[in-house]
């Protein structure tokens, strides 16, 4: 069987995260007739719950709600039109860090304490299976600076940087992917999200400013318009429903917080390796593939 001619990696740190900051990027290839592909490096075992469901499921309870995030995100997948999920090492090999100073991250499986040489080589045998072109992660701060998203920037930029190199032998064939891209959030755009924001649900609070992670819009290399499968972003954020609350307007999402976010019409990124494509006035590209043979 022919592969497509265009393939995304897309690495994340727990269920959800791929659909927050990604999902309508995800979806705009997927319907493109791209191969994409989403890497989750653990199951989200440290996660708050919303609601009294499933809040039983907890680490600090049952601890299964690792498990149950699993079908989340089998869900969300589903929305986007990935086949899924995926998970660096196989499911469970590494778990959810928890917040910074929590004592989750003394957990022998956190994913903050994993072996680099074996998580970087586990990641890089991915790369040389699937052959993208384009691979996504988090800039150094990991968004927000999750313990976990900030070894997902790691990994995978040691993983971009050696999986074209004769480093880890047992890895596979080398494989030199084009374009290293960070997912981000525009200051400029979140501010007009957030001022688009109307009547709240009973419960939720408007952000304070500043309290929302996003980056300078000069950084910015790269918008992408998800306009078109906007409506599959919204089905996939509420499929993570232990996690995130979609309002009722679709337009707004909460996480256990209750901090109301706008969900965007467009997704941001950082080109950090490769060549810039080509790009349209603002100087920026509106393809991840662009400048690709």
């Amino acid at each position: 069987m022919t592969r497509p001619a265009r393939r995304l990696l897309l690495v994340h740190a727990h269920p959800d995260d791929e659909t927050i900051t990604t999902g309508g990027t995800i979806a705009r290839y997927v319907a493109q007739g791209a191969e994409v592909t989403v890497l989750t490096c653990t199951l989200g075992e440290e996660g708050e719950v919303i609601g009294r469901t499933w809040a039983g499921l907890v680490a600090g309870r049952a601890d299964q709600l690792g498990g149950y995030r699993v079908l989340e995100l089998t869900t969300a997948l589903a929305a986007l039109g990935v086949a899924g999920p995926r998970f660096l090492g196989g499911a469970g090999r590494w778990r959810d860090s928890g917040m910074i100073g929590t004592p989750s991250a003394d957990h022998p499986r956190a994913f903050v304490g994993a072996d680099h040489d074996e998580a970087a080589e586990a990641l890089v045998a991915v790369i040389r299976e699937l052959r993208p072109q384009v691979v996504v992660c988090y800039d150094p701060e990991g968004g927000y600076g999750h313990p976990d998203h900030m070894q997902v920037h790691r990994l995978t930029t040691a993983a971009f940087e050696a999986a074209g190199t004769v480093r880890y032998p047992h890895a596979g064939i080398p494989w030199v992917p084009s374009k290293l891209y960070w997912t981000v959030t525009e200051a400029n755009s979140l501010e007009r999200g957030v001022e688009s924001i109307g009547e709240l649900p009973s419960g939720w609070r408007m952000p304070e400013p500043g309290e929302l992670p996003c980056v300078p819009d000069e950084t910015v290399t790269t918008t992408i318009d998800v306009r078109g499968v906007l409506d599959r972003k919204v089905s996939a954020l509420a499929a993570h429903a232990t996690q995130v609350t979609v309002a009722p307007t679709g337009t707004e999402y909460a996480l256990s917080n209750n901090i109301a976010q706008p969900i965007l019409a467009e997704e941001h990124f950082v080109l950090v390796r490769g060549t810039r494509g080509e790009t349209a006035a603002d100087g920026r590209e509106r393809d991840l593939f662009s400048g690709i043979a």
